[in-house]
């Protein structure tokens, strides 16, 4: 068996040197590439599956925390370039679809190399006329947030009961909550030219269906909207339907 590609942001469990495609996996706020633990064995032998960390967390622990979007998009930009020289997919979960969507607008805007897919998994679409202040979860109590990473499945007991662990993942949680709280500040832009496909739990009670239905006007190859049982990480008891469902998107797209 092959090594596991150096520690760092990208992790690749089955690297291929020469992939039919590369497919990139985006987290959620406060995790890292575990949260697609298990996944790269459902994908054909030939597909390069990079499993991505943020700075501050798994892998990328030793890098410094970004807050920003901007720079965070700007950060997997230059991460990411050398590995975008075969056709690749997106896919991005909670602020990990924001992140994954951020970054695909920043191709197009400076026209290069565009994702031959984008999915985007339990997160709201840009709505900067919206009515209303931001979420704010970010500046919210801790006592607060671990009430709420409860109701969601966000974290595991161990780390929501245990001071220390939480004194050193709030700060990260916090600045990847920011994130979110300003994404509707960003204007959506025009439509991308890049196929895309939503997905979210039918029991999600953080994007709900109304917060998913406005994905479309954000491309102009809409590929549908998909639900699963299950709240905001529906995606943990459905990864062999997912992938399943992913292989054959972006396979009739590598393969029209």
């Amino acid at each position: 068996m092959r090594p596991i590609a150096p520690l760092g942001p990208v992790t690749r469990r089955r690297p291929v040197d020469d992939p039919a495609v590369r497919l990139f996996f985006f987290h959620h706020a406060g995790g890292s590439h575990l949260l697609y633990r298990g996944w790269t064995r459902h994908f054909p032998d030939d597909w390069d599956i990079c499993l991505l960390d943020a700075p501050g967390r798994g892998n990328a622990q030793a890098l410094p925390l970004i807050d920003n979007c901007a720079d965070l998009v700007a950060f997997f930009d230059d991460t990411l370039t050398p590995l975008l020289n075969r056709p690749f997919a997106f896919f991005g979960h909670s602020v990990g679809a924001r992140v994954a969507y951020g970054l695909t607008r920043r191709l197009a805007d400076t026209n290069r190399q565009l994702p031959l897919w984008l999915g985007v998994s339990s997160f709201r679409a840009p709505q900067p006329d919206a009515a209303g202040p931001p979420l704010g979860r970010s500046l919210e109590s801790d006592a607060a947030l671990r009430d709420w990473l409860r109701d969601t499945g966000g974290a595991p007991d161990r780390l929501l009961s245990d001071d220390s662990l939480w004194n050193a993942f709030a700060p990260v949680l916090r600045g990847d909550l920011g994130l979110a709280d300003t994404w509707d500040r960003d204007p959506p832009g025009t439509p991308l030219p890049v196929p895309l496909t939503v997905f979210g739990g039918a029991d999600d009670t953080v994007v709900v269906r109304h917060q998913l239905i406005t994905w479309p006007r954000l491309t102009d190859n809409f590929l549908g909207l998909h639900t699963y049982s299950g709240a905001h990480f529906y995606l943990t008891d459905h990864r062999e339907e997912l992938t399943r469902r992913i292989t054959r998107t972006v396979g009739a797209l590598l393969h029209p």
